[in-house]
């Protein structure tokens, strides 16, 4: 996460060949992080009922701390396929998450953002040449393929790849494995899994550029809220959470749906979109005050906000002091998770770097204690069973 469907067949049909082999590269890591989740303590239950697809007690019943895949497993997987979400929830994610934008004819499908140039093999596909093209999304240009200039079918044309290939040099084995999927594919997923696990499949669902897409006449949140009530989970215990970094989204979706939302915070001088466009002057800044904090929670259940927020780095890449924001989003009712946990040198804190390769792992479960002891209450990674593991470490410690 940064500032930046619809045909489901069966279940082989939808992973293909390579669902036998997420289940299987993950069986060794899962049987030490399923238990680390087995161990992580839940908070005390919200109250109320819910319907079929939200049996639970809420999002408040989830492990604390609790891990969220970001884009499923993408420290393993190219992100937002079937595979990644398949197996962050084999490593034993507690909530996996999918990021939406909609095609030409209005579906929402699941991609980090709607330029897909560097996440699909678009650019080498000949007969899509022509719909290169230079767009400006939230006062950036931006010179690629776009999903809202694709229909479905067309899209589904198309196969997943790894974004960061130079990181991640391991991921780039399955790129072509997987389609970009629909929202709808990955709730009928997700029931799926459900009923085979006996237990809910939680999902933490943002909407990207909700402000752009609804000039278009591509709003997302009445296409999602639609999505949400055909299968169930419109409820507010039901095993979803909703998140943007636009403050607006979120409360037009609570207008919509009853399922919890939470605001996704950039940098302290950043600006959320839809105030730029409204003439709000109003920053993070102003947001993470104990003010702006009580604003978000007359609408919202918690805020996303990024780790630097948490903990500033200095000029030197290593941790500062941490910052008050976790009392007071406390203080406010707002649960906090944070964004994001990588594995890899060239995303920790300088103190927790191991050696010159950017692309090595480093001290990740070192970096991870640090963020867990501000009080946090989950935190998305890219590396799920790190994340488990490290937060079982925590709670053993008490």
């Amino acid at each position: 996460m940064t500032q930046g469907e619809r045909r489901t067949p069966a279940r082989r049909t939808v992973l293909g060949a390579a669902g036998a082999t997420v289940l299987g590269a993950s069986a060794a890591l899962t049987s030490g992080t399923a238990q680390a989740a087995d161990r992580a303590p839940r908070t005390a239950p919200a109250s109320g009922t819910s319907g079929a697809h939200g049996r639970g007690r809420g999002y408040r019943s989830l492990p604390v701390p609790t891990v969220i895949g970001h884009r499923g497993a993408s420290g393993y997987r190219p992100e937002h396929t079937l595979g990644s979400y398949q197996l962050a929830l084999d490593l034993g994610a507690h909530v996996i998450e999918q990021d939406l934008v909609p095609t030409r004819d209005g579906h929402l499908v699941c991609r980090h953002e709607n330029d897909i140039t560097g996440t699909t093999d678009v650019a080498d596909r000949p007969e899509f040449a022509s719909r290169k093209t230079t767009r400006t999304v939230d006062g950036t240009k931006l010179t690629g393929w776009f999903t809202e200039d694709f229909t479905l079918a067309e899209l589904k044309t198309l196969r997943a790849k790894e974004r960061i290939p130079g990181n991640r040099q391991e991921n780039t084995l399955y790129d072509g494995r997987w389609t970009v999927p629909t929202f709808e594919e990955v709730l009928r997923w997700a029931d799926e899994e459900g009923r085979r696990r006996g237990r809910e499949v939680w999902l933490y669902v943002e909407t990207k550029h909700p402000t752009y897409f609804r000039s278009l006449g591509l709003g997302p949140e009445e296409r999602l809220a639609k999505l949400l009530r055909r299968y169930g989970r419109h409820r507010a215990h039901s095993p979803v959470i909703l998140q943007s970094f636009e403050p607006s989204s979120i409360q037009r979706l609570a207008k919509l749906v009853d399922t919890p939302g939470v605001v996704l915070l950039s940098g302290a001088d950043t600006r959320p979109w839809d105030f730029t466009e409204a003439g709000d002057p109003r920053t993070v800044a102003d947001l993470i005050t104990p003010e702006g904090l009580r604003w978000i929670s007359s609408y919202a259940k918690g805020i996303g906000p990024t780790l630097d927020l948490v903990i500033p780095r200095g000029a030197d890449g290593r941790l500062g002091t941490p910052t008050t924001l976790v009392r007071d989003a406390h203080r406010a009712g707002l649960v906090l998770h944070p964004y994001t946990h990588r594995n890899e040198n060239a995303f920790l804190p300088a103190e927790f770097r191991r050696g010159a390769d950017p692309n090595a792992y480093g001290d990740s479960f070192g970096a991870l204690r640090k963020y867990l002891e501000t009080g946090i209450d989950g935190i998305f990674s890219d590396n799920p069973d790190t994340a488990l593991l490290a937060a079982a470490d925590f709670t053993a410690r008490g």
